[in-house]
């Protein structure tokens, strides 16, 4: 019950604010309700399948230990990454069912995202309960979405995205901090370089741009 209770918070605080929810807001002002929560359904449990067997794999081979710890470096990022937000869109596909536009408009986007790694995390901390964490992380993404198609009904689809974002990167980063000191602290220094290292690396791809952004305005000052 743990396993399943986790997954669904982590992964519906992973998807607020994020593109695959506004993807879900903009799937629902085209189909009926019903048939875009059906077709996010199907998606998410088809791409959480992946999730769930990556971070089961990983569990059984790390002592839980490092599991925790390197999940706490991950939720960081999770958080870090939910804060910064991005502006992905999904593509509409002609010529099929609404159902089969939801799901693969919604699988492609969720692909890599970050509520999938958040499942795989998970996943690595409960590796025997992996039904539950696949359960859990479905219904916490489905849940997310549903409350943002809820809302978007009420007030007109004019979500406080940012606000929504900041609660739950704040929440990712609260929990990261507590998972890397409670697995951290049985492990040796040289984990913490390397969970530095992966923290680090892990930056500077979500801010990238950014970095190449200044870079390219220094050249042009010089």
């Amino acid at each position: 019950m743990d396993s399943f209770l986790i997954a669904l918070g982590m992964v519906f605080l992973a998807e607020m604010g994020d593109k695959t929810q506004l993807v879900a807001l903009s799937l629902a002002g085209r189909y009926k309700t019903k048939i875009t929560l059906l077709g996010i359904f199907a998606a998410t449990g088809a791409v959480h399948v992946l999730s769930v067997v990556v971070g089961a794999v990983l569990g059984h081979n790390l002592s839980s230990s490092w599991t925790t710890f390197l999940a706490g470096i991950c939720f960081l990022l999770f958080g870090i990454w939910t804060l910064r937000g991005n502006n992905d869109d999904g593509s509409e596909r002609r010529g099929i069912s609404p159902f089969w536009i939801v799901f693969w408009t919604f699988l492609i986007a969720e692909l890599g995202d970050k509520t999938m790694f958040t499942t795989a995390t998970v996943a690595a901390q409960h590796s025997s309960f992996w039904l539950p964490v696949w359960v859990g992380s479905t219904i916490g993404l489905v849940l997310a979405d549903a409350l943002a198609i809820g809302l978007g009904v009420v007030v007109g689809m004019r979500l406080p995205q940012l606000l929504i974002r900041r609660i739950a990167a704040g929440i990712f980063v609260v929990f990261g901090i507590w998972s890397v000191w409670m697995g951290g602290r049985e492990l040796a220094w040289h984990a913490w370089v390397g969970g530095g290292a992966v923290l680090a690396g892990g930056l500077l791809i979500l801010f990238r741009e950014g970095f190449s952004k200044l870079a390219k305005r220094d050249l042009t000052a010089r």
